[in-house]
């Protein structure tokens, strides 16, 4: 098993302040295993899922059983509990946990919904945890050549062509078999193609269906099977509506519930000194790329993935306030990302599956908005460093320049 370093390391830094933290992310993407990793660093411990029936009674039968949890020292104990979001009352009952036992022992709350938003369940927890997110596994966990946050931020064209063919195996591993651990360890294609045609599957039909109460279990298994050709462009929510004769809310609503157990992710349009900007349309990506088949829509989103881990990453560690955008405008004119931090650009990245010419588009919205590029292609043994007016455009590797992301 890979380790997941960087997630303890940001756990271990968000507990320092905190004795309850949250660690969210797709179902599938380890974190029973990081849970378990953690809990190797503690001499006490104790380990809760809501999905086994014998815990379950415990917690009802008696809400504060892990104080019997058994010691070999004097040392503040570790309490998982992992999937209690399914639990109707999980909100009020880690308030209760919290407040009576927050100096005594230390908290790791695990879960495949979106524990920061997810509503079911009552009184608020407001400042009485950090969460993070764990997300499958992307090039620069896996390439372990990152730079630090720092670093990044004085110059995110920093590049090195070092760990060339490894990093290159990795990415096409990637590809092929997605960053979830089992399908990507497993290293075969048949294992992966089993897998994805359970994952969603279950997640629509057990997940989604029990906490959500959606009746529409087809259409919604329906919508998420269109998905992977609309990546790569703007989302038309009243065409997807079209297309599968229901209401435009329903689909609205619907994407609203992959976004929440982490099936896709999207990004907004930024406006902001762009000139005809569209303004209301988002872009959607898949956390399993290979069930993407046209090549450069795979490519765009394998790069967002990585883009938006890191992102999310920089955010949980208080880095700074990212976000992920694409640009478009009235005439067409498109670059794939914007990274922008506290609400101000920071670098724009295009990604293109073998163009080495900087876009017309890229240049443009570069002057526009006076910060460096990347245009990212699938292939290349080297990169190139050019300028437009008085900044720079990388153009390089996606999997040299992605694995040095923090």
């Amino acid at each position: 098993m890979e380790s997941r370093d960087p997630y303890v390391k940001i756990w271990q830094d968000l507990a320092i302040d905190k004795s309850m933290i949250f660690v969210s992310g797709p179902r599938q993407a380890g974190k029973t295993t990081l849970a378990q990793m953690i809990s190797a660093s503690f001499t006490n411990s104790l380990y809760f899922n809501w999905d086994i029936a014998e815990h379950r009674t415990r917690l009802i039968e008696d809400p504060t059983f892990f104080e019997a949890v058994e010691r070999k020292d004097s040392s503040t104990p570790l309490i998982v509990f992992d999937e209690i979001h399914k639990y109707k009352d999980w909100k009020n009952y880690l308030k209760g946990v919290y407040d009576q036992f927050h100096g005594s022992f230390q908290f790791l709350v695990s879960g495949s919904g979106r524990l920061d938003i997810y509503q079911k369940g009552g009184d608020s927890l407001a400042g009485r945890y950090f969460l993070f997110h764990l997300w499958p596994f992307t090039l620069a966990e896996l390439g372990k050549s990152n730079s630090t946050i720092d670093e990044f931020l004085n110059d995110p064209l920093q590049i090195s062509m070092q760990g060339h063919d490894e990093l290159k195996k990795i990415w096409s591993r990637l590809s092929e078999l997605s960053g979830f651990p089992e399908p990507y360890l497993a290293g075969r294609i048949t294992t992966y193609r089993r897998w994805s045609n359970t994952y969603s599957q279950q997640l629509i039909r057990e997940d989604i269906r029990d906490l959500t109460g959606i009746k529409s279990v087809r259409d919604v298994e329906t919508l998420y099977l269109l998905l992977p050709s609309k990546v790569g462009s703007p989302l038309s929510v009243p065409s997807m509506a079209r297309d599968l004769k229901v209401a435009y809310d329903s689909v609205r609503s619907w994407l609203s519930v992959f976004e929440r157990f982490f099936l896709i992710f999207s990004i907004s349009a930024w406006t902001r000194k762009i000139a005809r900007a569209i303004q209301k349309e988002r872009k959607v990506y898949l956390w399993d790329t290979p069930r993407i088949t046209e090549p450069a829509a795979r490519f765009e989103n394998m790069v967002a993935a990585e883009l938006w881990r890191a992102v999310t990453a920089w955010n949980d560690m208080g880095c700074g306030l990212f976000s992920l955008h694409f640009i478009k405008n009235k005439e067409q004119q498109e670059v794939d990302f914007l990274i922008a931090n506290g609400g101000e650009p920071f670098l724009l990245i295009e990604a293109k599956l073998s163009d080495t010419q900087p876009s017309l588009a890229l240049k443009k919205f570069q002057r526009a908005l006076n910060v460096p590029a990347v245009q990212l292609t699938a292939e290349g043994d080297g990169y190139r460093m050019l300028s437009n007016v008085d900044k720079s455009i990388l153009v390089a590797p996606a999997y040299q320049w992605l694995s040095r992301l923090p």
